[in-house]
């Protein structure tokens, strides 16, 4: 049987991009990096991500009726610590510099390598996960080199 760490292992060495998905509900904003979003399908235009059960924003993602995401850019790993950090909700924005903070909806940060909005149409339990499946409504690229996460570390392509 293929052990956890025999898999954690191996898995390591797939690099991801790194994104912060976030969501608004009843004025309250929450973020959280994820190193699973794969696009799945160009139509309808479909992303995936996976959410641990237990982290603040999956609750969240299953009340909000859209959601953001933000594909950080190579520079901005301090973002994707932040996000990762689960800090608390009224530090959680401070000195984040935000794209078009005025606009309706969910955040998206300043300064990435590309930017989705949408709203959740599927999620599916998997593992100690639920993996949200997401119809994407707006796409921007930007012009940054993406941030990736590979063998433990943050890095650039």
């Amino acid at each position: 049987m293929l052990s956890r760490d025999d898999f954690r292992a191996v898995m390591r060495q797939v690099p991801a991009a790194v994104a912060v998905v976030t969501v608004e509900v009843n004025s309250q904003r929450a973020g959280l990096t994820v190193a699973s979003l794969v696009s799945l399908s160009l139509e309808p235009p479909l992303v995936g991500f996976a959410i641990r059960r237990d982290a603040a924003l999956h609750e969240l993602l299953r009340e909000s009726k859209e959601l953001a995401i933000s594909v950080l850019a190579a520079d901005q790993e301090h973002l994707a610590q932040h996000f990762a950090r689960g800090v608390p909700p009224i530090a959680l924005w401070e000195r984040i510099p935000l794209r078009d903070s005025e606009a309706p909806g969910p955040p998206q940060l300043a300064g990435g390598a590309a930017w989705l909005r949408g709203r959740v149409e599927q999620e599916h339990p998997t593992g100690d996960h639920t993996f949200f499946v997401a119809v994407v409504e707006t796409a921007e690229p930007g012009s940054a080199r993406p941030l990736v996460f590979h063998d433990q570390a943050y890095g650039a392509l």
